[in-house]
Formats: C-alpha cells, structure tokens, sequence
C-alpha cells in the first residue's frame, strides 16, 4: 500500500521537510517548473492566480524539475533567485526533483497514477514530435504541466504544459475546487 498523497516526504527549496498535508484543507495547484524553459513565462501567469485566489484557499506549488531537454540545471538556490528576480513568485517553491522516468519522485508517481490524462493533452505533444519523441502517457509530458488536487487531497484535474493558468478551463477548475464542488 502506497501512502497517501499526503504523506510523501518533500523539501522546501530552503531545505526544510514537510508533506502536502502543511496545506490541509487547501486547494492545491502542483506545478513542475523550469527556469529556462520556452513555457517558463507562465511563472507570471502562476503568480497572478496565486496572489489572486490564496485567500479562498488556493496554494500554487512550484517543483523545479530538469526532466526535459536541462532546462532547470540550477542549484535549489539560483532557482529560487531566479523566481524571485524575474517572477516575484511568492508561492511556495520545492527543492529540485524528477517528474518522470526512473528517478521519478514518490509525489509524481502518485499524481501521473490518480490523474493519468491531462485536459487539453494533444498539440503540445504534436510540437514536440518535430524535436524528440514526447514522453509517453501517463508520464509528465514536459515543464508547466499541473495537477490540481482537492481541499481533501485528491487529484480532481491535470492540465497539459501548454494550458495557462488563465486559460478558462484551468480558472473553472480552480473556482469549482474552491467552492468544494
């Protein structure tokens, strides 16, 4: 038996241990991101929500990952002056993991496994067709792709990197998860 999701063991990009149950009764958008990523823009986009929706309970969750093609090779440390400097990101961020493939961290495997499709999965992985053969379903198919888990701790959605945090589908998510729907 697996343990619940949350329970796995994480650490803060400041080094502290902790679990997603610290963000019991929260709303809780997981994001893994990358500093120098074609999609990295998105940091800003991730931020507004945040800042806009972190009173009704939202936490925006960034895990640094350098999955695809190295585009986070920093240290836990330029990482987060990085987002600091460039984004102002304020929402939590977590030390350096993998999302995918045999290192993959205890947290992705249980996200890609309670949530194997992503909603608006498709041309994304067609654009990466024409660089490399994209990471395979349910894997995490590239940076900026985000899982949004419930005030009780399950996974209610997953969207695909390419789908923003404005985009409607996302903010209607949110706001249903919100209101506990």
């Amino acid at each position: 038996m697996t343990a619940p999701l949350t329970d796995i063991p994480l650490k803060t990009i400041e080094g502290a241990t902790t679990t997603l149950g610290a963000y019991a009764g929260k709303v809780l958008l997981v994001v893994n991101v990358a500093s120098k990523c074609g999609l990295t823009p998105q940091y800003a986009g991730l931020e507004a929500l945040y800042r806009e929706k972190r009173d009704a309970g939202l936490e925006v969750l960034g895990f640094p990952a350098n999955d695809f093609a190295g585009q986070e090779p920093g240290s836990d440390a330029e990482i987060q002056q990085f987002c600091s400097l460039s984004y102002d990101v304020s929402f939590p961020l977590f030390s350096k993991i993998a999302v995918t493939g045999e290192a993959i961290h205890p947290l992705y495997a249980a996200l890609t496994t309670a949530q194997p499709e992503a909603t608006g999965e498709g041309p994304m992985r067609e654009k990466l067709r024409a660089f490399a053969p994209p990471n395979p379903a349910p894997g995490v198919l590239w940076n900026f792709e985000k899982f949004l888990i419930d005030r009780h701790g399950h996974v209610v959605d997953r969207f695909a990197p390419d789908v923003t945090a404005d985009d409607p589908r996302v903010r209607a998510a949110v706001e249903a998860a919100l209101a506990g729907k």
